[in-house]
C-alpha cells in the first residue's frame, strides 16, 4: 500500500542525545487531531515509538488514542526533533525533523545520502518561514531563559568560592524545575532575597552584558529581569562602573540590584574611518573596514557578558584570547560568560569546547591560559550548553506543537509536495530520491568541496582555467535560495567555480558567506559573469531584506572592487532616520518610521506564539533645540531617540546627520537650505515637508554630484494632482490636442460631520501655518490676463464652488500661490489662456 499521504503519523523516540526529551506533538495536540477526525485534520492514526525519558509518558498518549509502538512502518508521515538514527529511516515516507542538510553542512551529508538513496521526503522545520521570511518553529526564546537561569545557578557556585555568599547560591538549574514558572518563581525569590539583604558590594556593581536583540536575547533578559535591575545604555558603562565604586566603599555595604547593558554590532565595532559612523549596511557587506571595541569599551565593565548573537569568521571577535588576557591583567571584574549561542572557537575565542546540561561549566584562567573542569581557582567561568531548549521540554514542547498544528493535515495527507502550500514546498529538501529544485545547488555545492582548495592550488591547476577571480558573496544566500541564482550564473556562462570559504547563518536572521574561485578560459566570459553577479546583487526592488533593510545578498570581487550597493548611501533600506524638528506632523512621522522595524498588534500576538524574532531596525532621532519638546515627541514611541539640536551649529548638525541614513526636515522652510548643505556633504538622503523652493533647486547638481536624494513635499499636492494633471495633458497632446484651459483644486477638507468648529477645518500640521498660508499673495492667469492677489486681500478674493452632484456642499474656492510657474512646467504656457490653481474650503472659514 502507498505510504506517502495515507494519513498515519508516526512520531519519533529521540536518540541523539541523553538530554533530549521534547517531541514534536504532545498528547493534547495529538488528541486534537485525533479528535476531529481526518476529514478535517488529515490524520488517521498516530503511532508513537516508546520512550522512557520523553517528558510526556507513553501512557498520555495511549490515553488519547495514539498507538505506542516501535514499528513506524505503517506511517506515511515520520515526526521528530532532532534526526533519527540512519538504519531507522524507512523509504518512501515523509520525514520532519531538524536536518541541518540545506546548506550542504559536510557533517550531515551521510544522511542526505540516507534520505536520497531511501526516496524519503524530506522537510525540514527550520525552512518553515512566514510571509516576512521569519521561521516559524524556533526555540530561541527557551535556550535564553535556560542559558541565563543554568548561569545564574553557576554564579552562585563561583561567587561562594570566591568568599562571598550571594542569593545565586539558592538557586538550581533548569533542569531541575518541573516547569518553566517554577523555575521563574525561585528566580523570583533570589530577587527578592536581594531586593531584601543585598549583594556583597565586593562583587558590585553586578553588570549583565547581552549581545544582541533576537528571540535568544529576550528570553534571557526575560529571566534577568525578574531580579531587581535597572539596564543602562553602552555609553554610560564608565559612569555607572564609577560612581557605583565610589557609593559602594565599605566591605559591610550591601546593594540591592544588578546591572543589564544590550549591546549590538554598533557598539561592538567602529569604522576604520575615524569620519564616517557605523553603519550596518556596510558593516555587513564590509566587516573588514571595522576594528573591534568590545573590548575596549564594553568589556572592561562587563561582570557577565551573555553572548546571544550569532558571529562568522569574516567578523571582527567579541574578545579574542589576547584581548581577554590583557583585560584581566588589568584587573578587570569580569567573573564569567554565558555563550548561550554555543558558538565554539567562535567570536569568544577562548570559549573552545561545549559543555552538557549536566556538567554546564568550565574554568579559564587567562594569565594561565589553562582550562579547568571546576569552578575553584582564578580564570573565568564559561557555559556553552548547546541542547539548552530541552531543560523546558515541557512548554517548549507544546510551544513547537502548536505552530507544527497547522502544517500537519499537509504532510499527513499529501502524496505530491508540488500539492502542497508554498511555505511547505519551498521547506521540503527532497522528494522520491532527487533533491527539489530550490536545493539543487547542494551537490554543486558539495562536489566544490570534495577537495581542499590548497592542494588544487598546489598542483598548479586552480579551477583548470586561465582566467581567475576569487568572488565573495554574503547575504540571504541559503535561506532565501539565491545561491541558486548565482551558481546558475556561472555555470551558464560556461564558467567554473571552486568553494574556498563558506560559512553559513545558524538561523533566517543571520547571513551567510561564500568566498568562489570563479574561472573561465576567456576573460570576456569572465566579465559577463562578474556583471551578472553584480546585478544579482543591485536587484533594486529585492536586494533588501524587507525586515532588516540588509542586503539579501551582496558581492565583492577579488577584495579589491566595491559594487555601486556598497559605495554610497543611494541604497534602499536605512537603519537609522533624524527628524529635525518636533511640531507636531514629527509624532506621526516617528510612529509611522517606528512601526516599519516593529510588528503590528497582529503580528506582536503572532510573534508570541509562534516565538519568532523579530528584528526592529529602525532607529529613529527627533531632534529639536529643546530636548524636552523632542522628549514629548518620542514618549512611548520604540526605538526612538531624543537629542537636544541647534541646526545653525554646522559641526551638532554634521554630528547627527552622520549617524543616520535619511534625514527628515521638519524646520521652516528656510533653515532647509543649511541642512541639505550638511546632507550634500555627509552624502546622507534628506526628505522636507516643504515645497522645492528656488534656494533647494540650486543644490540640484551638488545633490547629485553626491549621489543622494533630496525629496520635497511630494503629497496630494504637488504630488498626486501634479501626476494626475501631466497624465491629462500628455494624452492630450499625443493626441494632438492643445490645452486651452487648466484649473486645478485641492485641499484637505474634513468630512462634514467633523466640521464642528468655527473654522469648519481640521489641522494635521501647525495651526499657525495653515494661518499664515492664508495670507500667501496669489498670482494665475485668467482668459488670458494675468490676476495678482495681495496676501492681506487673499480671503477676500474667495469665490463659491459647487459640485453639480454634489449640491449640498458648500465650498469656496482659493487660489493657490503662484499659478504662472506651471505653464512652463506642464508645458502649456504658449497654449492656455487659463492656468490656475486653487484651494477649496468649507465657505466661511475666512
Amino acid at each position: 500500500m502507498p505510504m506517502l499521504g495515507n494519513g498515519v503519523v508516526g512520531i519519533l523516540s529521540e536518540s541523539v542525545n541523553k538530554w533530549e526529551r521534547r517531541a514534536p506533538l504532545t498528547p493534547s495536540h495529538c488528541a486534537r487531531l485525533l479528535h476531529s477526525g481526518r476529514d478535517k485534520s488529515g490524520v488517521a492514526r498516530i503511532v508513537v515509538q516508546p520512550s522512557t525519558k520523553r517528558i510526556h509518558h507513553d501512557v498520555l498518549y495511549e490515553d488519547v488514542g495514539c498507538q505506542i509502538s516501535e514499528d513506524l512502518s505503517e506511517c506515511g508521515l515520520v515526526l521528530g526533533i532532532k534526526q533519527p538514527k540512519l538504519e531507522m529511516i524507512l523509504p518512501d515516507r515523509a520525514y520532519a525533523f531538524f536536518s541541518h542538510t540545506h546548506k550542504a553542512q559536510r557533517e550531515n551529508m551521510p544522511l542526505l545520502d540516507k534520505i536520497l538513496a531511501e526516496r524519503v521526503s524530506l522537510y525540514d522545520y527550520e525552512l518553515i518561514v512566514g510571509d516576512n521570511g521569519r521561521r516559524l518553529l524556533a526555540f530561541g526564546k527557551f535556550a535564553g531563559r535556560a542559558g541565563m537561569i543554568d548561569f545564574l545557578h553557576g554564579l552562585g557556585q563561583r561567587y561562594l568560592s570566591l568568599g562571598y555568599s550571594t542569593p545565586f547560591l539558592s538557586l538550581g538549574a533548569s533542569y531541575m524545575y518541573s516547569s518553566l514558572a517554577a523555575a521563574k518563581a525561585a528566580v523570583i525569590s533570589v530577587g527578592e532575597e536581594i531586593s531584601t539583604l543585598g549583594l556583597p558590594s565586593g562583587i558590585c556593581p553586578l553588570v549583565f552584558i547581552f549581545t544582541g536583540s533576537g528571540n535568544v536575547s529576550l528570553g534571557a533578559q526575560e529571566i534577568f529581569k525578574l531580579l531587581p535591575h535597572t539596564f543602562v545604555e553602552p555609553s554610560r558603562l564608565p559612569e555607572l562602573f564609577g560612581k557605583a565604586k565610589d557609593q559602594h566603599g565599605g566591605a559591610s555595604k550591601r546593594i540591592f540590584q544588578v546591572y543589564g547593558c544590550v549591546v549590538t554590532s554598533e557598539d561592538m565595532v567602529e569604522h576604520k574611518d575615524p569620519t564616517k559612523g557605523f553603519d550596518k549596511a556596510d558593516y555587513y557587506t564590509h566587516p573588514e573596514h571595522y576594528n573591534p571595541v568590545f573590548h575596549k569599551k564594553i568589556a572592561p565593565y562587563a561582570s557577565v557578558i551573555v553572548n546571544c548573537m550569532y558571529w562568522e569568521q569574516r567578523f571582527p571577535r567579541l574578545l579574542s584570547t589576547q584581548q581577554i588576557q590583557d583585560l584581566v591583567r588589568k584587573g578587570c571584574p569580569l567573573v564569567g560568560i554565558s555563550d548561550i549561542t554555543c558558538d565554539i572557537g567562535g567570536s569568544l575565542e577562548f570559549v573552545n569546547r561545549t559543555t552538557s546540561i549536566d556538567s554546564s561549566f568550565f574554568r579559564y584562567d587567562p594569565l594561565s591560559d589553562s582550562y579547568h573542569d571546576d569552578l575553584e581557582g582564578n580564570g573565568l567561568v564559561c557555559q556553552a550548553v548547546d541542547t539548552l531548549p530541552t531543560e523546558f521540554a515541557k512548554e517548549a514542547s507544546q510551544h513547537f506543537g502548536d505552530i507544527l498544528l497547522e502544517f500537519i493535515g499537509s504532510l499527513s495527507s499529501t502524496v505530491d509536495f508540488t500539492e502542497l502550500p508554498s511555505h511547505l514546498r519551498r521547506a521540503c529538501i527532497a522528494h522520491g530520491g532527487a533533491l527539489t529544485t530550490f536545493y539543487e545547488y547542494i551537490p554543486r555545492m558539495r562536489k566544490s568541496d570534495s577537495e581542499d582548495v590548497s592542494d588544487n592550488l598546489a598542483k598548479g591547476h586552480s579551477n583548470k582555467k586561465k582566467h581567475n577571480l576569487l568572488v565573495s558573496l554574503s547575504g540571504h544566500l541559503f535561506d532565501q535560495f539565491l545561491i541558486n541564482e548565482a551558481l546558475d550564473i556561472i555555470e551558464a556562462a560556461g564558467g567554473s567555480f571552486h568553494l574556498v570559504k563558506c560559512q553559513v547563518g545558524q538561523s533566517t536572521e543571520a547571513l551567510s558567506f561564500s568566498e568562489l574561485e570563479v574561472g573561465a578560459d576567456d576573460s570576456a566570459v569572465l566579465d559577463q559573469i562578474i556583471d551578472s553577479l553584480t546585478s544579482l546583487a543591485n536587484a533594486s526592488e529585492n536586494n533588501r531584506d524587507q525586515i532588516s533593510g540588509i542586503n539579501r545578498i551582496s558581492l565583492r570581487i577579488g577584495k579589491v572592487q566595491e559594487t555601486a550597493t556598497q559605495k554610497g548611501p543611494g541604497t534602499k533600506g536605512t537603519s537609522s532616520v533624524l527628524i529635525i524638528g518636533a511640531g507636531r506632523v514629527c509624532r506621526p512621522a516617528a510612529e509611522l518610521l517606528a512601526s516599519f522595524g516593529s510588528p503590528s498588534h497582529q503580528m506582536q500576538k503572532t510573534c508570541m506564539e509562534t516565538d519568532f524574532e523579530w528584528q526592529n531596525d529602525i532607529r529613529v532621532l527627533v531632534a529639536s533645540l529643546y530636548l524636552k519638546d523632542a522628549e514629548e515627541v518620542i514618549e512611548g514611541i520604540p526605538n526612538a531617540e531624543a537629542v537636544q539640536l541647534d541646526v545653525s551649529d554646522h559641526k551638532s548638525l554634521c554630528k547627527c546627520i552622520s549617524q543616520v541614513e535619511i534625514v527628515i526636515s521638519l524646520l521652516p522652510a528656510s533653515c532647509h537650505v543649511m541642512v541639505a548643505n550638511a546632507c550634500i556633504e555627509l552624502k546622507k538622503h534628506l526628505v522636507t515637508a516643504s515645497y522645492i523652493d528656488d534656494s533647494m533647486s540650486k543644490l540640484d547638481e551638488k545633490a547629485k554630484g553626491a549621489g543622494i536624494t533630496i525629496l520635497g513635499e511630494m503629497g496630494l499636492d504637488p504630488g498626486i494632482d501634479h501626476m494626475m494633471a501631466m497624465k491629462m495633458i500628455n494624452h492630450a497632446h499625443v493626441r494632438k490636442g492643445k490645452i486651452k484651459s487648466f484649473t486645478s483644486y485641492c485641499g484637505g477638507l474634513p468630512s462634514p460631520a467633523a466640521a464642528n468648529n468655527p473654522l469648519a477645518y481640521k489641522f494635521s500640521w501647525s495651526p499657525a501655518g495653515a494661518i499664515r498660508a492664508g495670507r500667501n499673495p496669489a498670482i494665475y492667469l485668467f482668459n488670458g490676463k494675468t490676476v495678482q492677489v495681495d496676501g492681506d486681500s487673499l480671503y477676500d478674493s474667495a469665490e463659491k464652488f459647487r459640485i453639480a452632484d454634489l449640491p449640498a456642499f458648500a465650498l469656496e474656492c482659493l487660489p493657490n500661490r503662484n499659478s504662472l510657474v506651471y505653464g512652463d512646467i506642464y508645458g502649456i504656457g504658449k497654449e492656455a489662456s487659463t492656468i490656475f490653481r486653487g484651494t477649496l474650503r468649507y465657505e466661511g472659514m475666512a
